[in-house]
This record gives structure tokens, sequence and C-alpha cells, in this order.
């Protein structure tokens, strides 16, 4: 048999094994479940659509965090002849003091000669506090009768409070003022080769009448 008789022989039949592997390739997905019918492989779909919902421009520079840890109890009056219901709980908390630079205005920024820049800074703000539920958990709840998850979002909703006013109360804004000095300071007499001058606004800027 001459070589171009046996080439034409072949090429039907490597082309038909080559259809047969590819069909392979996609059915056998399909069929890897009847491998064992009882415990088929899961299989998991996903489907999102995340929507940009809004762009705000941060201006807040966070200058110190303050973290606490408190034993929460949180009591509840229930019915009149049954006991108060109360959650007892182990919260971590943190608090983030800040200042908004964006409300620094162009009154607020005045150089003195060829040596001297005068910045008036906003107010220090106390710009996030919240609950760490990660190191956060119950201790124990005492006659919820049925209703503990709501007694617990209570006892978490009271206690991410008590982290706000804890971190005023530990002087949280004085301490955001003295760092704002020690960083803000060197920062921009290195920027501007002045010396700079760090004081208060005496004036808050103009916020527009709520309705």
């Amino acid at each position: 048999m001459s070589a171009s008789l046996l080439l034409r022989r072949l090429v039907p039949l490597l082309f038909l094994l080559g259809l047969g592997w590819f069909l392979w390739t996609k059915v056998r997905p399909a069929l890897s479940d009847f491998d064992n019918p009882l415990n088929p492989t899961p299989r998991v779909t996903v489907t999102h659509n995340t929507v940009l919902q809004k762009v705000e421009s941060l201006g807040r520079l966070e200058l110190v965090r303050y973290q606490f840890k408190d034993v929460v109890e949180y009591k509840k009056s229930t019915y009149r002849f049954l006991p108060d219901a109360k959650v007892a709980l182990i919260v971590a908390g943190n608090a983030v003091g800040c200042l908004d630079l964006r409300k620094v205005r162009e009154q607020d920024v005045v150089f003195e000669g060829d040596s001297v820049v005068r910045v008036a800074l906003p107010a220090a703000e106390l710009c996030t506090w919240q609950v760490d539920h990660s190191a956060s958990r119950v201790y124990s709840v005492e006659n919820g009768f049925f209703q503990d998850a709501e007694l617990v979002d209570a006892g978490y909703k009271y206690a991410e409070q008590n982290v706000r006013r804890a971190a005023l109360q530990s002087g949280i804004l004085t301490q955001t003022e003295q760092n704002a000095q020690q960083i803000l300071k060197p920062m921009l007499e290195t920027m501007t080769g002045r010396r700079v001058v760090l004081t208060k606004q005496l004036q808050n800027p103009l916020r527009p009448a709520q309705q």
C-alpha cells in the first residue's frame, strides 16, 4: 500500500478520534455526578450586581485611636410578673479622633513675611466609634423568653454608644489636637520651608440651614 493511500485513510480516523476527545471533555463534567448519585458534587452559582451608589470626598486626618474593653450588663423589663431579661457582654471597642481638613478655608492660611505661616485648624472630631464584634462575645443571657437575639442586639447598641461616651470622657479630642501639633507641624514646615504656627479656627465654617 502506497504512503499516500495510507495517509488518506488515516486522516479521517484521526479526525474522528479528535472529535471524540473534544466531545468527551465537554460531556464529562455533566456525567461526573452519575459516578456517585447518592452524593453528587455540589455546584455553587453566585449571581450579583454591584451598583455604585455614592462617591464622597474624604479629607479626615485620623490622628489617634482609643481602644476599650468593657463588661456590659443590659437589663430590659418584660412582663409585669416575669423577671427582667438580662444579657452580659464582654465588649471590645475603639474610637478614632480626627481633623476634617476639608473645613480649612482660604482665610485660615496666613503667610507672615518670608519665614512664618499660620494655619488655623478646624476643631477636633470624634470621627468613628464602634464595637469590635470579632473581639467581643456574649457572656450570658437570662430570661430572654425566645428573644435572645433582640436582647443581644440591644445590648451591643448600648455598648456602642458607651464607647463614644467613654472616648469623649477620656479626652480623645484633646489628644487629637496634641497629635495634630506633633504630626502636622513638622510636615508643613518641610513642605513650605517656613516656621509653621498652628492655631484653632475662630469661627466655624458656615453650614447650610437645616430644613
